[in-house]
């Protein structure tokens, strides 16, 4: 790569890394080559597409912060405040960082790398999940896929309230973590959870992803 192009993508990188922090993983391009002092055409260039430019700016953050609380979360010697802890700094973390929200959301199936995140994200919540299952502690019928409604629900709730209410994602969390302790499950659910495939065409109506 040239010099100048050299240049050129890191300014777009940082531009990029500036604004899907401050707005999410959506903002349009045009914006981030604005920012960079570049024309929209160079960053189709250097990058081609958003998802590639995600994967050079977002993913290795992403993966970092996620795997911070994973390993935070299965730290924790009781495995209730383990899996209490899981769900609390995923849902402060979509309240307080607009990209890996988006990421925790599993947008942009196009970026590669940020979809293996996903992944590795989705094996350490079963095993979170489990443990606390397996400790009595947990109500049995609660699943992984369930727990990816609570992350969208919450996002929804974190995305309307940063300037009103901006710790409001905390009351509502506080109600449904004491619903899910196994105490609280006086009788069974009437349907049960959605298949991988359907979270996902759900999750890509929410984000209007598909």
């Amino acid at each position: 790569m040239r010099a100048d192009a050299q240049r050129n993508a890191e300014k777009l990188r940082a531009a990029a890394a500036e604004l899907f922090r401050e707005r999410g993983l959506h903002v349009p391009l045009k914006e981030i080559a604005r920012r960079a002092g570049v024309s929209h055409g160079t960053l189709y260039n250097l990058f081609g597409t958003r998802e590639a430019l995600i994967d050079e700016v977002v993913t290795d953050l992403a993966a970092e912060r996620l795997e911070e609380i994973a390993e935070g979360a299965l730290a924790c010697e009781d495995a209730w405040e383990g899996f209490a802890y899981y769900i609390e700094q995923l849902c402060r973390m979509q309240a307080t960082d607009p990209a890996v929200a988006d990421v925790v959301g599993g947008r942009y199936p196009g970026a590669e790398r940020l979809m293996a995140v996903c992944g590795r994200t989705l094996d350490a919540a079963k095993r979170i999940v489990e443990r606390a299952q397996d400790a009595g502690a947990l109500r049995p019928d609660f699943t992984t896929e369930d727990l990816v409604f609570v992350l969208g629900s919450n996002s929804v709730l974190a995305r309307a309230t940063p300037r009103t209410a901006p710790d409001a994602w905390r009351r509502n969390i506080a109600f449904l973590l004491d619903g899910l302790r196994t105490e609280a499950a006086h009788r069974p659910l009437p349907v049960g959870p959605l298949t991988p495939d359907q979270v996902y065409e759900v999750m890509g109506n929410l984000t209007g992803e598909r």
